[in-house]
């Protein structure tokens, strides 16, 4: 027999596109056209989470696990209860995708997910990330909940324990895994970190430790806080992707994102949500000259 499950239905605004609001926590979820799968650590234990869109204003959330009350809690927030996109107006280029396809941000309030996700994604592709992510989950994790198979990571209390040298299994550097080991060791001390603290706040005390930066800082805030505001300056794309679709210029720097998104401060991580998906700047440089055999002449 399988594991006993709880269900809970609530509403969402019509219209909001759903996918787009749960990809933003940058969790490792399961999505389809109208259902989302998420598995972690609650406060209450392991848990999983299903979300079925079964109307345009409805959604039904069933859950298994020792934390099934918690992620049941949780699931409005996850679809952006607490959003507030009120008096929000997208510049006149990104107008039209926000009519068509308008989203929300939705929170987590799972910092060690979120903390092991940013500096796994530090200098690194996404997809070499993930699969670090993937194969700490299975290594030193446990099986997730429910009728799906699935992996979730070790406890921060458990990678505290770890050393660097362990993370040679999952293809993580010791730079990288050092950061993890000392995130673990700080956030066991604070598992409520964003339950009573502003984003700000949140901000300072994962900078404190060393090895999070800004980047790192404001990912985790956007999804473990939905916080719409957020900008993580140092990405590699962002400031490229911002500026093609605020100002046609196909390259720019940190500083002149931040120019750009001045304007719709409050709304800051939003807009570059909206500019990302609305595809990347123009992948091109200066054409080098070749001669006859194929060899570049100079650069």
């Amino acid at each position: 027999m399988g594991e006993v499950s709880k269900k809970r239905v609530f509403d969402i605004a019509d219209g909001i596109d759903l996918r787009r609001t749960v990809t933003g926590s940058k969790q490792p979820l399961m999505i389809g056209p109208t259902e989302v799968r998420w598995s972690t650590r609650t406060p209450d234990g392991t848990a999983t989470l299903l979300m079925r869109r079964i109307s345009p204003t409805r959604l039904e959330a069933e859950a298994w696990g020792e934390g099934t009350e918690w992620m049941l809690n949780q699931a409005p927030l996850l679809a952006g209860s607490e959003d507030n996109i009120e008096g929000f107006e997208p510049p006149p280029q990104l107008r039209d995708l926000w009519r068509r396809k308008p989203f929300l941000l939705g929170r987590t309030d799972r910092p060690w997910d979120a903390v092991v996700a940013g500096i796994l994604g530090q200098k690194v592709q996404g997809v070499a990330a993930l699969r670090s992510r993937r194969l700490m989950a299975r290594r030193f994790g446990d099986p997730a909940p429910g009728p799906n198979p699935g992996w979730i990571l070790p406890s921060a209390e458990t990678v505290a324990q770890m050393a660097y040298h362990d993370f040679h299994k999952v293809d993580v550097e010791r730079k990288r895994a050092d950061t993890i080991i000392r995130a673990a060791k700080e956030l066991r001390r604070i598992p409520n970190l964003t339950s009573s603290r502003s984003t700000a706040e949140v901000k300072a005390r994962l900078e404190h430790i060393r090895g999070i930066g800004i980047w790192t800082s404001n990912m985790i805030t956007a999804s473990v806080m939905g916080d719409a505001d957020a900008v993580p300056v140092g990405d590699y794309h962002f400031p490229n992707t911002v500026a093609w679709h605020l100002a046609q210029e196909p390259r720019a720097d940190d500083p002149r994102m931040l120019e750009l998104l001045e304007p719709y401060a409050g709304h800051r991580w939003r807009i570059i949500r909206l500019c990302t998906s609305s595809g990347t700047a123009p992948k091109y440089g200066p054409r080098l000259a070749m001669n006859a055999d194929g060899i570049h002449l100079g650069t």
